[in-house]
Formats: structure tokens, C-alpha cells, sequence
């Protein structure tokens, strides 16, 4: 066993940024961005690595290669420690690195009733074992610590247990309410808070509750508490400053058949007692959900496709809409100042990068066939990776600065396998905001543009001039590029809620208002005893308003080949043509 010495400093490790790689050829750490190459004082390790983990400030790295488990520094590569376990298939390291945490697969031999505690914690200065225990299920495998490592919780028998101190062999606390399925505890140091989910039963509703500890006793014991139906398991997610709780409740299945992904809901507790269910302006599932780093802002991305992504308060009133696009993700910059809304999966790969102090897109790059995707700590740089078992081709990873510039790419050989890719994490203070560029890096490998989608059209339509009428899905530009909407930032939020009411007014009196179209020549002036009468004085204007409906259409066409971006209430007139023309035609068969 290898003894380090005292931890390194925040200075140190800033002068070596490193990112590990993981895959069937073995296991990297590797300098940069955005000159990449081969840790100098790293030598890679060829043989498969079931794990690889940074600690949290990035001071050591460690990993599993089937043979043992080792720990070395970030900075220079050298030796901290090397544990025998061979098995171990998950590592994680506590906050202040002082516990070097295990986990390998539960086994219990058929002809023993005794098994092995699976969950291992060791202190990382001595080698010694604190604690084995047993941990059945890999979900909330590892016990959960507060920064300052005075409380840590992890989840038993539907129970939660609290420890003191990394005091492991003493109980300080439980909390059992009766089936507590999962639970998050909050970031930051003391006093800790931690919100606990308890699924419904027996036609009782799901609850998520607040409580901070140690008070759980008592009707009042709980900060917050929110309810719902329709939900078969959450995920919980705390903003940095530990004032609020984002909980998105989905169903394995969407009774109504509507989508494929189940039923989500998406709900805000906050710490002073605050609850609210977020209400999504469109129908669908609910891909992502993110806080911004600043604790006072997220953003989701819902709806069917093209999704629409949004950026709420505190209020969960909206902050700025981004309309629809071919997107399920999103992604702050550590910083908070940039956004991505990215597309992978079963999509092309789309990124959008936001600048959200000023919501103005600066680049729009592509990443096809991209399963991971993350930024570096100092936020100039992100990596999209292709990785196995989701893709078993075409694997490797390219290096991007924000800008879109492509600064660093590496394809795997033929035969050879990508499985992760890791930033090294660094403390917050370590790099600070810098100014947003919005002209692209120069770089050698250059940069990958997403090209316009075109919406399918038959092959008996292609000959015809494109019309609104032809598009699957309607497209939303974002709310500050959207034709004869005037939208500031700094409006406060009852100014924007009149400016709402004032063009939802102006709206409905464009609906009710006839188009204006040119001046008619005298000689296709008529009266209406000029036209065809069918006797019956409704009738007869029925048909009349049908016809000018129709010539308003006609001139939106024209409008619309002519180059002019149309308003939604013009392209929904364009879309009742077909209609129309079969009620006109009904009238005029009925004379």
C-alpha cells in the first residue's frame, strides 16, 4: 500500500487539465484542450478498465482494470494508492478525498448462505478499511456526503441512515416514512437538507417531502411538501445554493397512448415552503431538465417533436422561450453563461449554443451519431463522443471550442471500442466567466455547420412550388427572432404579461380583420346582381364571404412564394383552403 502526502493545491492542479479515455485498448489521461497529447507522466494502462472516476476537485484519478484498483494524482501521475479488487465495478471518492468508495456486483454462492459485503469504504491516507456493507441494488449505490463530510445518508431497506463524521459503525439519525424509494441530499456544507420520495399506494398519491436535518419528527418537521398522482418513479435534482428542488414524476406508460416515453410532470419545491407544478405550453414528454449554475434559473425541453425548450424562474414563470427544434438535451456551461440545446440519440446530432446573458445564438455545429456530450471545467470547450455498447461503430470522440471550431479529433482503429470519456472536475473558483466569443475559433480541422432540414415532400408534390400547407410540423423561431414581437430581457414581469395581453388583443383583431389585398380593376368590379343567385338571401352571402375568404388566401400564396415570412394566424388561413373550397362547393351544389 502507497501513502500520499498532504492534498494538492488549487494552484497546482490548474496548471495540468487533463481528461481521461477509457476503451478496449485500454485506459488514457491525456493533456489539454486545445493542444491534446498523452499525459507525460501517465502511462497508459492496456488492459480493459471496468471503471475510471476523478475526485471531486480533480486532485486523483482511479480506476479498475480487472486486475486491482489504483489511485494516482491528476497532476503529475503518481502513485496514491493500490487496492485489490479486482471485481470492483463502480469507484467513488468523497468530497474531501478522505474515503475511496467501492462497489462490485452482489453475490451470494448457492451452496453458502454467507456473501461478501459488496459496498467497501476505505480511508484513502491509510489503506484501511472503514467499513463493509452490503448494497444490493446498483441505483443510489453510493452513500451521499455533505461537502464538509459532517453528515453522509445512504438508503436501507427503504429506510434512510445518517452518519456523523464519516462515523460508520454508529447510526446518528433514521428517517422512515412508510416506503422511502429514493432521496437526494442537498449540496454545500451544514445545515444539510434532503428530499425524500414516497410512491403511492393503494390509491394514495405520490409525495416528495423537504426536511432539513436532523428535525424529521413532527407534522411540521417538513419544509416542503408536494403531492401528485401519475408517477412511477422521479428523479430529484437540488440547485447549487440548496434553496430548491426540481422533481420531474414520469409513468412507465402514457395511458392515453400518446407517447412512447410515458407521462411526465415536472415540480418545484423550494425550501421556504414554496410548491408549484411548472406548466409546459406544449404537449409531450419532458427529455431534460437542468438548473443553471446560478441557482435562480432552469431549463427544460419538452413536447413532441420539433420539442420546444424554455428557460423558467424561480416563479416557474418563462424566462425566454427558445421555439422548436430536433433537440432532447440540454447543457449549461459551468459558468452558467452559455447553453446547449443538443439533439442525439435518434437525432442528427444539432447543437444550438446560447448566450444567455444576451439569448443570441453563437453557433449552431453538428455531432452526428454523438452519444456523450460534456464541458470542460474552465467552460471554452466540450466533448461529443460516439461510444460503445450504444453505438458499436464509427466510436471516437472530437474536442470543440464553443464557437464551433473543432480543435482536437480522435477515431478509434478499426476493431477498437470507445467506452467513456471524462473531464478532469476543478473547484468553481478555479476559472472564472470570460467574455462570449461569437466568431469562430480558428482551427485546422475547422468546424461542422448543421445544414436546414428540409420536411419531406412526396415525389407527385416536388415539381410544385413548397407551400405552408406541405409541413408536418410547424416550426417556432425563438421569442426574440419571431416576426412583429418586440421582446427585451429586462422587461419586468408585469410588463411582460401586458405586452402578452396586447398581442394576444392585436392577434385576435388580425383574425376578425379581412386581409387587404390590391385594388381591384374597374372591369372585374361586380355587383351582386351580376352573380348567380340561388334565391335564398343566406345563401347567397354565405357564398360571398366564402369567395373573399378564398381571394385573402389566394394573395397570402402569393405573399408566401413571393419570399415573405408569413404570421401563424395567416399560415393557419392558408390551412383552411381545402375547407373552403368544400363548403363553397356544397352551396353551389345546393342552387
Amino acid at each position: 500500500m502507497v501513502v500520499f502526502s498532504s492534498l494538492t493545491s488549487v494552484e497546482s492542479i490548474k496548471s495540468v487539465c487533463v481528461f481521461s479515455v477509457r476503451g478496449s485498448d485500454g485506459t488514457s489521461l491525456l493533456r489539454g484542450p486545445p493542444e491534446c497529447e498523452q499525459h507525460a507522466a501517465f502511462t497508459r494502462d492496456p488492459r480493459l478498465s471496468r471503471c475510471v472516476t476523478f475526485s471531486r476537485d480533480g486532485t486523483f484519478f482511479g480506476w479498475c482494470n480487472g486486475h486491482s484498483v489504483s489511485v494516482v494524482r491528476s497532476s503529475d501521475g503518481s502513485i496514491v494508492s493500490t487496492f485489490d479488487l479486482p471485481k470492483t465495478a463502480l469507484l467513488e471518492f468523497s468530497p474531501l478525498n478522505k474515503i475511496l468508495i467501492t462497489w462490485q456486483p452482489y453475490n451470494k454462492s448457492q451452496d453458502s448462505s454467507h456473501s461478501d459485503a459488496n459496498l467497501q469504504l476505505w480511508e484513502l491516507q491509510s489503506g484501511q478499511l472503514i467499513k463493509a456493507l452490503y448494497q444490493k441494488k446498483v441505483d443510489s449505490w453510493c452513500p451521499r456526503w455533505s461537502e464538509d463530510e459532517k453528515l453522509s445518508v445512504r438508503s436501507v431497506n427503504n429506510e434512510l441512515h445518517f452518519y456523523e463524521n464519516n462515523d460508520f459503525n454508529t447510526i446518528a439519525n433514521k428517517l422512515h416514512m412508510q416506503k422511502v424509494s429514493n432521496f437526494a441530499l442537498s449540496p454545500g456544507g451544514q445545515p444539510s437538507k434532503v428530499a425524500v420520495y414516497v410512491p403511492g399506494s393503494k390509491g394514495a398519491p405520490s409525495f416528495v417531502r423537504l426536511y432539513q436535518y436532523p428535525v424529521f419528527g413532527g407534522s411540521s418537521a417538513a419544509l416542503a411538501n408536494k403531492s401528485f398522482f401519475k408517477a412511477d418513479k422521479v428523479t430529484m435534482q437540488w440547485n447549487k445554493k440548496a434553496s430548491a428542488v426540481l422533481v420531474m414524476a414520469s409513468t412507465e406508460v402514457d395511458k392515453t397512448g400518446a407517447s412512447y416515453y410515458g407521462e411526465q410532470t415536472l415540480h418545484y419545491l423550494a425550501v421556504n415552503g414554496e410548491t408549484a407544478l411548472v406548466q409546459l405550453p406544449k404537449n409531450g414528454p419532458i427529455y431534460d431538465v437542468v438548473w443553471s449554475p446560478n441557482s435562480s434559473e432552469f431549463c427544460v425541453v419538452y413536447g413532441f417533436m420539433p420539442a420546444k425548450a424554455t428557460i423558467f424562474n424561480l416563479k416557474c414563470d418563462p424566462v425566454f422561450d427558445f421555439g422548436t427544434g430536433p433537440r432532447n438535451a440540454a447543457y449549461y456551461s459551468p459558468q452558467g453563461h452559455i447553453l446547449v440545446l443538443a439533439g442525439f440519440g435518434n437525432l442528427r446530432g444539432q447543437m444550438e449554443v446560447w448566450d444567455v446573458k444576451k439569448y443570441k445564438q453563437v453557433a449552431k455545429p453538428q455531432a452526428p451519431d454523438a452519444t456523450h456530450f460534456s464541458w470542460s471545467p474552465d467552460g471554452e470547450y466540450v466533448v461529443t463522443a460516439t461510444c460503445s455498447p450504444r453505438l458499436r461503430v464509427s466510436n471516437g470522440y472530437k474536442i470543440w471550442h464553443y464557437t464551433g471550431s473543432v480543435v482536437h479529433k480522435w477515431e478509434m482503429p478499426s476493431g477498437s471500442e470507445l467506452w467513456e470519456v471524462l473531464w478532469q472536475p476543478f473547484p468553481d473558483s478555479c476559472f472564472p466567466e470570460r467574455p462570449v466569443k461569437y466568431q469562430a475559433t480558428p482551427s485546422d480541422l475547422g468546424t461542422t455547420q448543421a445544414l436546414p432540414t428540409q420536411v419531406y415532400r412526396p415525389p407527385a408534390l416536388r415539381h410544385l412550388p413548397a407551400t405552408a400547407s406541405s409541413k408536418l410540423h410547424e416550426e417556432e423561431p425563438p421569442q426574440n427572432m419571431r416576426p412583429g414581437v418586440l421582446w427585451e430581457k429586462s422587461l419586468s414581469k408585469s410588463a411582460l404579461k401586458n405586452q402578452r395581453k396586447r398581442e394576444a388583443k392585436k392577434a385576435a383583431k388580425q383574425e376578425l380583420k379581412p386581409e387587404p389585398g390590391p385594388p381591384l380593376e374597374p372591369a372585374t368590379i361586380t355587383n351582386s346582381q351580376s352573380e348567380p343567385t340561388s334565391g335564398d338571401p343566406e345563401t347567397d352571402k354565405k357564398i360571398k364571404n366564402l369567395k373573399k375568404k378564398l381571394k385573402a388566401i389566394e394573395e397570402l400564396r402569393e405573399q408566401q412564394v413571393s419570399g415573405k415570412v408569413l404570421q401563424k394566424n395567416q399560415l393557419e388561413k392558408i390551412q383552411k383552403e381545402e375547407k373552403l373550397l368544400k363548403e363553397l362547393e356544397e352551396l353551389q351544389i345546393g342552387q
